[in-house]
């Protein structure tokens, strides 16, 4: 599909089924995979990072079956040592696979999008320290390369968080599935991020220690995989559907998504709480209601760890009463695409003034109208902007498709919901 043409909202109160948390997916994915024994990570459909990352697996010889109720993985110690792997654009499989691969010894060849290719990998240079051997076949630092490993026998890495938390994520994945402890060491200003929390948390649920200590985490070996493991949905997606009910005054409701989440972006639901938002924690999901809110003033938000949600709230802020600033945005410039760029070309393709100092997104509300709009291959770009179109009718979103990387279903879900 070359476009799609966003009409307004239809509907002031619905609910809606999102995929399941990448993050927490593909994390499990990867401790499931490398323990010893089945395990059935029940979940919600999935998007293609998922399946690059499922590809990987099977070149490992690591059996997963797809059922009704997850994915239940074979988990073993004896995959192949040596493969050719090809994560496409998922930035969950490029920096934790690789991680681990390095940290359990090997011999493999990693290859990836073009979009991936284009994108740093720093994670390369701290594997390079602690004695892996990596060949480059094109940039340094880059996509695609040939790692050779004898495993990792150091007890400590430092690796920095202000570009991504995966890189620290994938060494703590990656020392959970080693056979002895290790720390990983953070510096930079996302040292309490989120993420980490939440891979911290997922290495003890499956039996491993990832304790806090002042300046990172002291990792354990997992001693076994949990039989089953229930997967959120994800909230990420769900934030999309949850700022209707401030955009338009929807009451809507993202079924299985609740408070006790481990994922960050539920603060964009306490964020529109701020802003009258009704919110009520049902035994359905978690039920926004913004049908008594006329209107909403602008946002001075820092979104250094929800930063997922920085395009949804830039959209937000196109329609408030006053300006806006997101500050300590920065990181998202080397993502799936620069969304700093991205936020401003569309805004002002919509007639809403915005502009940058580096580090903050200013924007001003003013009169919005309808436009054809880029998606930059970003799925959270496409999924943000469709926003507009909800609100006014008549936005066409370029390249929908890109929306397949984490939620194949989101326009056909809005065929559901417009006029």
């Amino acid at each position: 599909m070359q476009s799609y043409l966003v009409e307004k909202l239809n509907r002031r109160e619905f609910s809606v089924k999102v995929p399941a948390s990448k993050s927490i997916l593909n994390r499990t994915l990867i401790l499931a995979a490398f323990s010893e024994g089945d395990t059935l990570l029940r979940c919600n459909y999935f998007g293609e990072d998922t399946e690059a990352l499922l590809a990987c697996l099977k070149a490992l010889r690591i059996g997963t079956e797809c059922t009704e109720n997850g994915i239940l993985v074979h988990g073993t110690k004896d995959f192949s040592k040596k493969a050719t792997l090809n994560v496409g654009s998922a930035g969950t499989a490029a920096r934790f696979l690789t991680a681990v691969l390095a940290f359990l010894g090997g011999e493999y060849e990693l290859r990836a999008s073009e979009q991936m290719e284009r994108r740093p990998m720093d994670l390369l240079s701290v594997l390079q320290k602690l004695g892996t051997k990596i060949e480059f076949l094109k940039e340094e630092g880059h996509f695609p390369f040939r790692i050779s490993s004898q495993g990792v026998n150091a007890a400590k890495a430092e690796v920095g968080t202000d570009v991504s938390t995966q890189y620290a994520s994938g060494l703590m994945l990656a020392a959970a599935l080693s056979d002895h402890p290790f720390n990983v060491e953070l510096t930079g200003a996302r040292t309490g991020g989120s993420y980490l929390i939440m891979t911290a948390r997922l290495i003890e649920q499956f039996s491993g220690k990832c304790e806090r200590i002042q300046n990172g985490y002291a990792v354990g070996p997992i001693v076994h995989a949990p039989p089953v493991f229930e997967v959120e949905p994800d909230i990420s997606g769900a934030c999309y559907f949850y700022a209707l009910s401030l955009l338009c005054g929807a009451k809507v409701t993202v079924e299985g998504v609740h408070t006790d989440t481990l994922q960050g972006d539920i603060r964009f639901l306490k964020l529109i709480g701020r802003r009258g938002v009704r919110l009520h924690d049902t035994e359905e999901g978690i039920v926004a209601d913004g049908s008594r809110i006329p209107f909403y003033h602008g946002f001075d938000e820092d979104m250094r760890d929800y930063a997922d949600q920085t395009l949804t709230l830039a959209v937000l802020a196109a329609f408030a009463q006053t300006p806006s600033i997101l500050r300590n945005i920065a990181h998202i410039r080397s993502q799936e695409c620069d969304r700093v760029e991205a936020a401003i070309a569309n805004l002002s393709a919509l007639g809403v003034r915005a502009f940058t100092n580096g580090e903050d997104l200013f924007i001003e509300p003013s009169p919005v109208h309808r436009a054809r709009l880029k998606t930059y291959q970003d799925h959270r770009v496409a999924m943000a902007f469709s926003l507009v179109g909800l609100k006014i009718g008549g936005v066409e979103i370029e390249d929908p498709d890109c929306c397949k990387k984490t939620f194949p279903s989101y326009f056909e879900i809005l065929d559901t919901l417009t006029e």
